[in-house]
């Protein structure tokens, strides 16, 4: 099956295009981002020490509380965050902490994104409208 569009709930934040950062892991501001370098920090989460700086994350689930709000928009003040961020499921603190930080986010997809994309894939995000488009594979 050749998926070329992914559908989720309507997000929010300006369309963006980008390079897609993928793993099945959660996610959380707080304990898995070094936020002053750029890079997930905790060792056993997939994508340890690598840079989300510019790149659009897409992760499964958020977790955290009410610190994330203020992480994203800080992460945002200080050119040290993803360009957008796609998740399986968000909850209302990852929602109202990318709408304070002017992030965009999409999530509640038809389908498990991360199964779908894969770092590397060039992605359009619309969050207007709830869709992902897959504009360009990494070649092997």
């Amino acid at each position: 099956m050749n998926i070329t569009e992914i559908r989720g709930h309507k997000g929010i934040g300006p369309a963006v295009r980008g390079r897609a950062l993928v793993a099945s892991d959660d996610f959380s501001t707080r304990y898995d981002l070094d936020r002053d370098r750029g890079v997930f920090s905790r060792p056993s989460h997939t994508l340890y020490g690598e840079s989300y700086v510019g790149r659009i994350l897409v992760l499964n689930a958020a977790k955290g509380g009410v610190a994330s709000a203020w992480m994203l928009r800080e992460m945002v003040q200080c050119e040290k965050a993803p360009l957008a961020l796609l998740l399986n499921n968000a909850n209302p603190v990852m929602a109202q902490g990318a709408a304070f930080a002017n992030l965009p986010f999409v999530d509640r997809f038809e389908t498990d994104i991360t199964a779908v994309l894969q770092t590397g894939d060039e992605l359009y995000v619309d969050p207007a409208n709830g869709l992902v488009r897959i504009e360009k594979r990494p070649t092997a």
